[in-house]
């Protein structure tokens, strides 16, 4: 029997007293790592209720102190890089240097609230009418809350509760129930740090928690990353009930090859972002649109698809490891199946790869279609699995066109030698970030992530200027001071408490 994950509730790790959990399983053996205990209502009420009576001491604490504190998180989880991404590596599957990778841009978003400062400085006009002066505060908003998804158990959590905190908020983390070992680690670090009782609560569940948490009166902002469909309750649910909510969904993102771009960097740069971390990245390539005579590279390209193997987290010539669970797995293998019955020609099927040392793993192996069209669901649905589309296009306006009419505008990018081109490009289309011979244009933090139409619902998107923007309220002052005959005049007496 496994014990239940804890939580961390008012400061202190504890277990849940609820009856109902889900097993956390290695997706390459099944065996069962833990168990996530889905709180009860009390326990999560209590949560919301440590976090509001922390937040009134947290947010009178000056600035450089909470970036004092933040300074020491960051180096407590450098301290533990390795470790962190050995956790995760176990519950997602990912390749170790994949989760290094989650792990430490992470870290970067850490980094940047250590300058929450600077961040959070307001505006200053004098005499915008004689004698009145008008600045402006930023400050918090109360108690924020994070819904994070399975693909990235470090990285995405630390783009929110890290900021929301150095804000001088407060912050409820519900952590996919498929890999919550990593985010209750990163929770221990942060206990570790020294932060004062109640900053950060995390509790564990599914959609019976999270719509308590969004429907929750103290509960002032929801930032969220997942699937459209998830996204879209959370985004009309939240909103309905008033709040400020953030979310972050589907993706299909395409890159665009010219004919004068280099072939040889064109296919070094498609592999890894195709089927790397095995296609369950919303920033990954998952379509590529060749224009004109790079079609001929097709082949080639499939030659150095095919040469990429699945494999455990620490064998150190994998590609990628299995998919996070059964279910996806199947999901991903009807699909693919699905493409060949619409049409589309299977150049590189991976869907009976298996491990024979374990047959039990969640495996997909790289698989490439061609001949693609538009009205095709392995096209229209987004398949977060390591299977690379291929489309053509006899000009740039053309595949400027397909992309723009795609549902989803999360990422895309171009390989080209043109900077004419690259310029239409970027000015032209309809996508929130843009990669110029870059695949994976994801934004450092001191920038945002800014996914456009259904992959993102908000106003304010994730981290950077923008996250400080979305966890704190601006108050604008306007203030006049009497000249010294006034203030002394009679009856001028002022008592302050």
């Amino acid at each position: 029997m496994h014990n239940n994950i804890p939580m961390y509730i008012d400061g202190e790790f504890i277990q849940s007293q609820s009856t109902r959990a889900i097993p956390v399983t290695n997706p390459a053996t099944q065996l069962v790592l833990t168990n996530a205990p889905c709180a009860t209502q009390d326990e999560v009420a209590f949560a919301i209720a440590s976090a509001k009576t922390a937040f009134e001491s947290w947010k009178e604490t000056p600035s450089p102190e909470r970036a004092r504190l933040m300074m020491r998180y960051q180096q407590l989880l450098k301290e533990h890089h390795d470790e962190l991404a050995e956790i995760l590596s176990q519950e997602t599957g990912k390749i170790f240097a994949d989760a290094k990778g989650d792990v430490w841009r992470g870290i970067e978003v850490v980094e940047q609230a250590c300058n929450i400062s600077s961040l959070m400085m307001g505006e200053t006009a004098e005499n915008v009418a004689r004698n009145i002066d008008t600045y402006s505060y930023i400050q918090p908003l109360g108690v924020c809350a994070g819904v994070t998804p399975f693909n990235f158990p470090a990285m995405i959590p630390l783009w929110m509760f890290p900021l929301a905190i150095a804000c001088g908020n407060t912050f409820i983390l519900k952590p996919s129930e498929q890999d919550p070992m990593t985010p209750m680690r990163l929770a221990e670090l942060f206990h570790e740090a020294g932060f004062p009782k109640g900053l950060l609560q995390v509790i564990h569940g599914d959609k019976e928690q999270v719509d308590q948490i969004i429907n929750h009166p103290d509960v002032r902002a929801i930032s969220f990353v997942g699937s459209a469909h998830v996204g879209q309750h959370i985004y009309r649910t939240g909103t309905h009930n008033l709040k400020r909510v953030q979310c972050m969904t589907g993706a299909k993102n395409h890159m665009v090859i010219m004919p004068d771009a280099n072939k040889s960097q064109v296919i070094n740069n498609i592999v890894g972002a195709s089927v790397g971390a095995a296609g369950q990245r919303c920033m990954a390539i998952s379509v590529a649109v060749f224009v004109g005579a790079s079609k001929d590279w097709i082949p080639e390209i499939k030659e150095a698809i095919a040469s990429v193997r699945p494999g455990l987290w620490n064998d150190e010539d994998a590609g990628f490891g299995p998919v996070i669970s059964p279910q996806a797995r199947t999901r991903i293998l009807s699909l693919i199946e699905q493409g060949k019955q619409e049409g589309a020609n299977c150049e590189l099927d991976g869907s009976t790869f298996t491990l024979p040392e374990y047959p039990e793993g969640n495996w997909v192996g790289p698989t490439l279609f061609s001949g693609v069209t538009p009205d095709m669901t392995i096209y229209k649905e987004e398949i977060f699995g390591p299977v690379l589309l291929t489309m053509e296009s006899e000009s740039l306006e053309q595949a400027v066109e397909l992309i723009n009419n795609n549902a989803f505008g999360n990422g895309t990018s171009i390989f080209t030698e043109s900077g004419s081109a690259a310029r239409y490009f970027q000015h032209n289309i309809e996508v929130g970030q843009v990669g110029i011979n870059v695949p994976i244009p994801v934004p450092l933090p001191f920038f945002s992530f800014t996914g456009w139409k259904n992959s993102f619902y908000g106003d304010h998107h994730a981290y950077g200027k923008q996250g400080v923007r979305f966890y704190t309220e601006t108050k604008t002052i306007t203030s006049r001071w009497f000249d010294e005959e006034a203030l002394h005049g009679p009856n001028m007496t002022i008592t302050l408490k």
